[in-house]
């Protein structure tokens, strides 16, 4: 007996094996994301943010990491999560979105979990919520030990607009005294 691919499974096996690969796990809530390891450049406790007048309420405002002002983003209140205080479990995640040539980002979260190994087999693409529902922020869902983590896509987290204004934060000429502290 044959057996006969179709064009949507293999579409559906070549898309799961792009996204292969190893994952940095996180929590927000009671839900667990997480990001691709590649575009991780640091994970670090909260430190003190320098809050920016006139900026979206999920940017919390700006750290100063080595020099390097680096924009921090609360996931909670951009995912519409109510905002906790922060714990000592609390973690800025310092990413790289792609295309943002030396262009870093902090994202705050609950706590990091663990970095996982995902195999094409484990990823699924996301599920169809209905008309009207978009979800570009999510590369896949991954099945893990009866559990489902969410796969972001950092890229897509932020839209291109605040990314724009997340630039013009971090341009040396708005903040000059920032960047020499």
């Amino acid at each position: 007996m044959q057996t006969m691919v179709t064009r949507d499974a293999l579409n559906t096996a070549t898309w799961s094996m792009s996204l292969a690969g190893k994952y940095l796990t996180f929590h927000l809530a009671t839900e667990e994301y997480a990001v691709e390891v590649m575009k991780v450049r640091e994970i670090m406790g909260v430190l003190h943010i320098t809050m920016v007048p006139q900026t979206p309420a999920e940017v919390k405002g700006v750290i100063n990491l080595r020099g390097k002002v680096i924009p921090v983003i609360d996931l909670r209140v951009k995912f519409g999560l109510p905002e906790v205080p922060y714990t000592q479990r609390t973690c800025i995640i310092v990413v790289q979105p792609s295309g943002e040539a030396g262009a870093q980002m902090g994202i705050i979260v609950d706590e990091v979990s663990e970095v996982l190994n995902l195999a094409p087999g484990d990823i699924q693409k996301t599920p169809d919520f209905g008309t009207g529902v978009e979800m570009p922020h999510l590369l896949g869902l991954a099945k893990v030990k009866d559990k489902v983590k969410i796969l972001l896509d950092i890229d897509c987290v932020l839209s291109s607009r605040e990314l724009q204004t997340l630039a013009s934060i971090v341009d040396p000429q708005v903040l000059p005294a920032f960047t020499e502290n």
